[in-house]
């Protein structure tokens, strides 16, 4: 039987060899003066195939080899030539200094881009607090925000608002925070002790043991959808955003409520951004070396706060691992989206770059969104408590 299944291999393979090699002919053939049909075959097919020289194209090419099954299993247990130089210490987690050659102008490079790629290939962290009963009872909707350990202003304000967890609308909603370590190294002041006793009260902090920085949301990306498989499989839908947004959880239930069982399986909405490429100015927050990172964005959702399903998030997290990470979390999910063969999908509910300011303070420019950024705490309780009066009337 496997010699059977074996010969069936080669037979498709064979196959798949003579589709490339007519379509390459059709594609490239050229007639001569006697009309006979001459194979003009590109240079680019037959060039050796070489490592980019931006740093994290290079990585993603690494992990492409390795998870390719027929290349991984023909490499005998090494890279290719056209590869080598890019392997690096066993232990990923360990600062890989390798980085300040194989990164051209890494010297010249600013601090944050230094620690980022000096700890790039680190996925793992210890967790310092965690909730591991929080799902006990798996919740509807996972509302998981992002947050400073500083942030407590915005923290009560969320819980106070649209973040209040038990049965909203009729479906159970579990809130968590998502928190680094905010160190005195970036100038934080000690709250370890405010923040024990905010976790101890409510509940609902996760914080792991790794620097919480900018660079370092795709950090925080990747130990939540590792959490989510461990403690939180079973929550139907999971928003994850900022802490200074506003989401109504009335109309996002409502949406999620409505959804065919094909569309809530596949589901990922947000404010999709197309068309998008890494900014070149560097005193932009999101600028980005071409010593970096080379071309196009895919297709992705503001990091403001997106939506999805379980489905998604199992395999969000099956492509994290095969995809490098890269130092803005929302263009990250992108490509682990991209990875596993699905898109973003854009919603008008979703408001990262907020609404009119003529509408701001009006309770019905609110009742149809989902999403609205940047709220203010105090504009987030009171823009709740429009939203929960019973006698709110919109035409």
């Amino acid at each position: 039987m496997a010699v059977l299944r074996m010969r069936l291999k080669v037979v498709v393979m064979v196959m798949m060899v003579n589709l490339f090699i007519f379509i390459l002919v059709s594609r490239h053939g050229s007639r001569d003066k006697n009309d006979r049909l001459k194979v003009i075959v590109s240079k680019s097919f037959w060039n050796k195939m070489v490592p980019s020289a931006a740093y994290w194209n290079r990585q993603q090419q690494v992990l492409d080899f390795w998870n390719n099954p027929i290349l991984s299993n023909h490499s005998q247990g090494g890279l290719p030539d056209w590869l080598n130089g890019t392997q690096v210490d066993l232990d990923p987690c360990r600062p890989n200094f390798r980085v300040s050659t194989q990164v051209k102008d890494y010297n010249s490079l600013p601090e944050r881009f230094k620690d980022f790629l000096l700890y790039m290939r680190c996925r793992s962290y210890p967790i310092l607090v965690d909730q591991p009963d929080i799902c006990k009872k798996p919740p509807f909707l996972l509302l998981a925000v992002k947050s400073l350990a500083l942030h407590f202003d915005r923290r009560q304000a969320i819980r106070q608002s649209w973040g209040r967890a038990g049965v909203v609308g009729n479906r159970t909603v579990v809130t968590v925070f998502l928190l680094g370590q905010a160190t005195a190294g970036d100038d934080y002041p000690d709250v370890s002790e405010m923040l024990s006793y905010e976790s101890a009260r409510h509940r609902d902090i996760l914080q792991w043991d790794y620097r919480d920085s900018f660079f370092n949301l795709t950090i925080k990306e990747v130990l939540f959808l590792d959490w989510i498989q461990t403690r939180c499989p079973d929550a139907s839908f999971i928003f994850k955003g900022d802490d200074d947004v506003f989401v109504n959880t009335y109309s996002m239930l409502s949406f999620l409520d409505h959804l065919s069982e094909p569309k809530a399986t596949d589901l990922f909405v947000g404010d999709v951004i197309t068309n998008a490429g890494p900014h070149r100015d560097k005193k932009v927050k999101y600028f980005i070396p071409e010593s970096m990172y080379t071309g196009s964005y895919p297709p992705y959702a503001g990091g403001g706060g997106y939506l999805y399903s379980r489905s998604v998030a199992a395999r969000l997290h099956a492509a994290s691992h095969r995809v490098a990470l890269y130092p803005i979390d929302d263009v990250y999910t992108g490509m682990c989206l991209l990875k596993v063969g699905l898109a973003p999908e854009k919603h008008k509910g979703f408001r990262t770059f907020n609404i009119e300011e003529k509408y701001r303070n009006n309770p019905c420019a609110y009742k149809s969104l989902m999403l609205v950024h940047p709220r203010t705490p105090q504009e987030m309780m009171r823009i709740w408590s429009w939203l929960s009066q019973p006698d709110l009337s919109c035409q």
